[in-house]
Formats: structure tokens, sequence, C-alpha cells
């Protein structure tokens, strides 16, 4: 798994998302409250980019004629049919053992981390031998 580097945390305040593409895959980051998640931007009901949709809560009831909101701006309703996918998780409250949204693991880190990165190139000796600049290989 590649590491990608989205934005400066700065740059994606509580309540916000951001759009991108990486490897040709559609993708939202969304920081809720603080925390961050990933979502494929496209709804496997019928393709729609439901990340473009609205952040609303979870209804639930105990009782009938009770309703409680909990998940608020946790959940996600997909513009074009009103599917919706709980952006922790990706899954569906329509119907969770067919349809789940694709769901990326998202990291912060500091940026000295993200700088240095975890790759190393191969590097060679040199020296000078009487007037002759030499690599060891």
């Amino acid at each position: 798994m590649a590491r990608h580097v989205i934005a400066p945390v700065d740059e994606l305040p509580p309540g916000t998302r951001k759009f991108l593409t990486i490897d040709e895959r559609p993708i939202a980051i969304f920081n809720i409250k603080g925390e961050f998640f990933g979502l494929l931007n496209r709804c496997p009901h019928q393709g729609a980019a439901l990340c473009e949709g609205p952040l609303i809560g979870l209804a639930q009831s105990s009782d009938p004629g009770e309703i409680e909101y909990t998940k608020l701006g946790e959940i996600i309703r997909c513009p074009w049919h009103g599917w919706e996918f709980d952006i922790r998780t990706g899954q569906s409250y329509c119907d969770p053992k067919r349809f789940r949204a694709r769901a990326y693991p998202v990291n912060v880190e500091p940026g000295s981390a993200v700088v240095k990165g975890p790759y190393v190139a191969e590097t060679f000796a040199v020296s000078v031998e009487s007037d002759y600049v030499v690599v060891d290989l």
C-alpha cells in the first residue's frame, strides 16, 4: 500500500471534505470533529458521486414514535437515491450485506515524517585517488 500526502491538517478543518484522485480512484477525505476518514467517491448502488451528498445523522428508534439522532455529521447520503453510508466504515444502512462504500484509512503524521519519507535511494562510495574520481560499485 503506497502512502499519499493529502494536505496539511490546517487546510482541512472539522466539517470539511477534500476531493482528489489517487491511482485513478476518486476519493474524498473528511474531517469529522478532528478525525479523518477516506471514502471512495462512488456509490455502490449506481455509481453516483457519493461524497458530494449531504452529511447527516443516523435516525434510530427504540419505541414507536420516538426517534433519536446519533452520529450527527457522520452519515453521508447519496445525492442520487438517498442511500446512506457511515463515513467511518463505509457501511450502508439500507442493505448492509450487499452494499458497502469503500473506506480508506487516513492518518495524521508529523511533517518531519512526511518530508523525510520512508524511501532511500541506493548510494555508492566515491573517493579521489591520484587526481581521479573513483566510484565503488
